[in-house]
């Protein structure tokens, strides 16, 4: 397998075929034209296009500065190296590689799209924005449109002649989306005039697609306030005529575009609708379900931003580890006392061998939590009854898991990387200062960290009936401790057992708390909950990994050490990559997961100074 930049390719089999098994889900009718091999061969074509196509724009897109609107024609130009880059994309059907047949997709199943996308987000993934807002926006129409409003966009939205976006932020409302003052007034033949201003909307305008189609959130005149009032539209850019060509404009304009830390090949619009009055929207669904429709679409988004913290922050570890072995400096710890000693690759230097053993367990671990939740999304589709349940219960319970740990801790790697490369990786000489500055709007954006910890603590969790997907994955947690017993090391078996029994502790003293109005309590230790749930579902995804790794490096390296095992584990790369594996699950669960506990205690020792921190508290500092 060539050397990949970008993703370790060798663990993303691992965790799909050895530890996942997503090559035998064919044995279910809805997969039963794909096997092995075909998944095999797409994955190969995805890491081709994503190290040969779309690696190379992502300096050259920053370095050219980014997007660029014109306030005279309002229009936005994305960087020129991406347009060849999107037309491969669309050609290679990647697009469309998990969606239904008869949308014109390849019905692949949704794991193998999640190991895609880690591809192409550790290559580009400002790029991969503008399909992928498209496919959110086309997936909305193909669940809740009507027929003629799915054979009117989707087609054209799946070969990437028009494109499509998410339009919720406004202004005055930010994530409180019920605060939206969008409008919508419905017409004599059944269509709609929207007026409103929306912010933050990723490829909102850009001179790829032809045609843009907006979902937009919208209140009609006279419905109540709040989001149960709230409705969404179809607003296309160009109206489409009855033969599917296109029409006149429909009053959409960008009014501008974000000026941003990170991501500048991304077009990040501000959009007003209607201010000529002659913006036409067409409802999509039913009235005053708005936010129901579009929460399916930020649902997958939230899991699309799990990808993108897991692909960039790998990029910026595997540059870290060629850096490492190629950067000449300093004798090494043994022979310091020596002036004779010769340099050697700081990756021997045991503190840089620290950062990136921290960054590879942590990759490795959130690669599989991510894949799993994406595996029991294609479960929950072939199974029945309770099975289909507790599927469906993992993937409720880890989106909020995967989109805030995953990139809370890829703004922490992306650190650790630059931190590998000392002063230079300070510098634009070398890519990893990019990825650090791309990867801090992913704990902000498609719902904040915050919120995704709220959703969890609350709907997740204590407002889920009898805690069934909590409870669900305490049954899987326990199931792989079992199955550890004889292979893996009692001591982090233990570790595991006793982080999920301290964790039923704070559920129950939450739900005391919820049955208690402590409200104030529940949300100041939302975050705290989410972090530590996020490294206990860590700790169980490297316990499970080291029941499949230790066998195996037993098999291939024996009782080999020293010399011998070093000379064995240069000349066999799956003795090297085995060992690899084992060490990261060793160095996770014995030296990051025993952290987890303090948070624990935190957590139960009620301490209540958050609820006690008036506004007046933090004015000091002004007022001096």
């Amino acid at each position: 397998m060539a050397l990949n930049p970008l993703v370790d390719s060798r663990d993303v089999r691992f965790v799909l075929f050895e530890a996942l098994e997503a090559d035998k889900l064919n044995k279910y009718p809805k997969f039963a034209d794909f096997d092995k091999d075909t998944f095999e061969a797409t994955l190969d074509l995805a890491e081709q296009i994503a190290i040969e196509q779309i690696y190379p724009t992502a300096d050259l897109g920053d370095k050219e500065g980014g997007c660029k609107y014109d306030p005279q024609t309002k229009k936005v130009t994305i960087p020129p190296c991406y347009k060849p880059v999107l037309d491969a994309y669309y050609q290679a059907g990647l697009f469309g590689l998990s969606d239904e047949a008869e949308h014109g997709g390849s019905g692949m199943p949704v794991v193998i799209n999640s190991a895609v996308m880690e591809y192409m987000c550790a290559a580009n993934y400002p790029l991969g924005m503008y399909p992928g807002l498209s496919h959110g926006a086309m997936e909305l129409i193909a669940v809740f449109g009507t027929e003629e409003q799915k054979h009117t966009y989707i087609p054209k939205m799946m070969t990437g002649e028009w494109g499509g976006t998410m339009c919720l932020t406004e202004p005055e409302a930010g994530s409180d989306v019920g605060n939206l003052k969008s409008k919508a007034v419905k017409q004599a033949d059944g269509t709609y005039l929207i007026t409103g201003q929306k912010i933050f909307i990723s490829s909102g305008e850009n001179d790829y697609y032809k045609n843009m189609i907006h979902p937009v959130l919208a209140r009609i005149e006279g419905d109540p306030r709040g989001t149960k009032g709230i409705s969404i539209f179809i607003v296309p850019k160009y109206l489409v005529k009855k033969d599917g060509s296109l029409g006149e404009f429909n009053d959409v304009t960008c009014t501008g575009i974000e000026h941003k830390m990170g991501i500048p090949g991304s077009s990040t619009s501000q959009l007003a609708f209607g201010d000529n009055g002659k913006c036409i929207g067409y409802l999509l669904g039913e009235e005053r379900k708005g936010m129901k429709i579009m929460f399916q679409m930020m649902n997958f988004a939230r899991m699309g931003v799990a990808i993108q913290g897991q692909g960039n922050a790998s990029a910026g570890y595997m540059h870290a580890i060629t850096y490492t072995k190629g950067r000449l400096q300093g004798a090494h710890v043994t022979q310091m006392l020596n002036p004779e000693a010769p340099l050697v690759p700081i990756i021997q230097h045991p503190d840089i061998a620290r950062m990136l053993l921290w960054m590879k367990s942590h990759l490795e671990g959130q690669r599989f939590l991510i894949y799993y939740m994406f595996y029991n999304i294609d479960l929950s589709t072939v199974l029945e009854g309770d099975a289909q349940k507790e599927a469906n219960g993992q993937v409720e319970l880890l989106v909020p898991i995967c989109k805030a740990g995953c990139t809370d801790k890829g703004v922490e790697i992306t650190s650790e990387a630059v931190q590998c490369y000392g002063g230079y990786g300070y510098c634009s000489d070398y890519p990893v200062e990019k990825y650090m500055r791309d990867s801090k709007i992913l704990p902000i954006w498609e719902g904040t960290n915050g919120i995704q910890s709220m959703d969890l603590t609350m709907r997740k969790i204590l407002m889920n009936p009898e805690q069934f997907n909590y409870n669900a994955w305490k049954k899987r947690v326990d199931e792989v401790a079992k199955k550890a017993k004889g292979v893996v090391e009692d001591k982090y078996i233990d570790l595991v057992v006793r982080g999920m029994a301290k964790l039923d502790e704070v559920i129950e003293m939450m739900k005391g708390q919820m049955a208690g109005g402590k409200f104030m309590h529940l949300f100041m230790n939302a975050t705290p909950l989410q972090q530590a749930m996020y490294m206990l579902a860590m700790a169980w995804a490297h316990l499970w990994m080291l029941t499949i790794t230790i066998p195996k490096r037993k098999a291939l390296v024996g009782d080999a050490k020293g010399a011998d095992l070093n000379k064995l584990l240069a000349d066999n790369p799956e003795a090297a990559y085995y060992s690899g594996k084992v060490l990261s699950s060793q160095f996770y669960i014995g030296m990051e997961f025993p952290k987890y506990f303090g948070r624990i205690e935190g957590l139960l020792g009620g301490e209540a100074a958050v609820i006690k921190a008036s506004p007046e508290i933090f004015t000091g500092a002004l007022e001096a």
